[in-house]
């Protein structure tokens, strides 16, 4: 199965149908008068949110769509008929974005949200439109107008309350599958994770909310090291973000310095991602005695003093009841705020709508990274000089992951 959650598509609107130049001619009816129709209507394209899409990997064999054009008018003032829209069905949590302008058109996060990104063009007039008193055999009619075309740059971001948050081997993989139903790839070595994948988890018979598992980060990520920042954009929707931090590394570095590492990547892809509430983390904890989770313990509280600090272990399930049910109470929180405060909501919608701002120049930055090393491939086989990144042209589809 083919992962994919950004792509590049084009639409184009149906055409406005032209207007009817045509005059009534029966027998016994002299000088009948004008009776061309008007033209209908173009077709629009619609994107809908479907539930039952994960992936964008549909427009990577289909990048055009087209909507029908509206039909000519004819004589006894018909008018034609309006072109069919043009349905395409996309992922709820989809992201559109203009690429020529690099406008945001709308966010589908509802199961059945409609955007229309192409307007279909405007009937043509027929010559009945324009008799008057003084002008009782028209002859002039009006074309239909174009239907709009536009190139649109599709991202998908994962609906989750709660995102995981870590470098490799963090243990965010163990913890999902054991808080629900979720069965990610889980092994002893770095990046196993290789896709986002969504976990519910139920912390009582009508009390759930949903858990964001992503590849995990490394030194450098900012700038295209191991997977890169790519899949951060699937936690750009989430309420809460856990800081899952191995007490133990393997390569024996310093648990905060792991911790701060992570924090300084996720400040450079967006440092309004940043300001989402972080929880700490201690995970894998049954591998420290008592004494060392609770010395280090204590260093994070130095250090980030006002954030929630638990430590847990996936293995044994020690704190997993607890964390799960401070978060649901949490989410819960922040519905009620959200609904009772409108301060609190407008200062979210902000919050979201810098985040997406960050998430669409990141997106652009790595595009740019991948043409001018393209460039510089082309030019080192070929002997000419590198063309600039504004010269070449961007993939139209990104490819995250295939999966057998």
């Amino acid at each position: 199965m083919q992962f994919i959650d950004e792509a590049s598509i084009r639409v184009e609107a149906g055409n406005g149908g032209k207007g009817c130049l045509s005059f009534r001619r029966e027998k016994f009816v002299p000088r009948g008068g004008p009776d061309g129709g008007d033209g209908g209507d173009g077709g629009d394209v619609v994107l809908v949110a479907d539930p039952a899409l994960n992936t964008l990997v549909d427009f990577r064999f289909q990048p055009l769509y087209r909507a029908q054009h509206g039909e000519s008018g004819a004589g006894r003032n018909k008018t034609g008929g309006h072109g069919e829209d043009r349905r395409v069905r996309v992922p709820v949590g989809t992201s559109v974005i203009d690429d020529e302008t690099q406008e945001l058109l709308g966010d589908l996060v509802e199961a059945g949200a409609e955007l229309i990104v192409a307007q279909g063009g405007r009937r043509g007039r027929g010559n009945a439109r324009f008799k008057t008193s003084t002008n009782r055999a028209p002859r002039k009619t009006t074309p239909g107008y174009p239907g709009e075309a536009r190139v649109l740059r599709l991202q998908l971001k994962l609906l989750a309350d709660v995102g995981l948050l870590g470098l490799p081997n963090a243990g965010k993989s163990m913890l999902i599958s054991k808080v629900s139903a979720a069965r990610p790839k889980v092994a002893d070595y770095p990046f196993t994770t290789l896709v986002p994948s969504l976990g519910v988890v139920r912390v009582g018979e009508e009390a759930s909310f949903v858990m964001a598992d992503v590849p995990g980060l490394i030194s450098g990520a900012a700038e295209g090291a191991g997977l890169g920042v790519q899949f951060l954009r699937h936690l750009a929707r989430t309420r809460i973000l856990l800081h899952l931090v191995e007490p133990k590394p393997l390569d024996g570095a310093d648990p905060l310095d792991n911790a701060r590492l992570i924090e300084q990547e996720l400040v450079s892809y967006s440092s309004a991602l940043a300001r989402r509430p972080i929880w700490m983390v201690i995970s894998k904890c049954d591998l420290v005695d008592d004494a060392e989770r609770t010395a280090l313990l204590e260093r994070f509280a130095e250090v980030w003093p006002d954030r929630p600090l638990h430590a847990v272990s996936a293995l044994t399930g020690a704190g997993l009841t607890e964390l799960t049910g401070q978060l649901m109470e949490a989410i819960r929180e922040n519905h009620r705020a959200l609904e009772e405060d409108p301060d609190f909501a407008e200062a979210q919608a902000a919050l979201e709508t810098e985040i997406g701002a960050d998430v669409l120049e990141s997106s652009l930055a790595r595009r740019r990274r991948r043409a001018a090393a393209a460039a510089e491939a082309e030019a080192a086989e070929t002997g000419d000089e590198p063309e600039s990144p504004d010269e070449v042209d961007d993939s139209d589809i990104e490819v995250v992951y295939v999966r057998d």
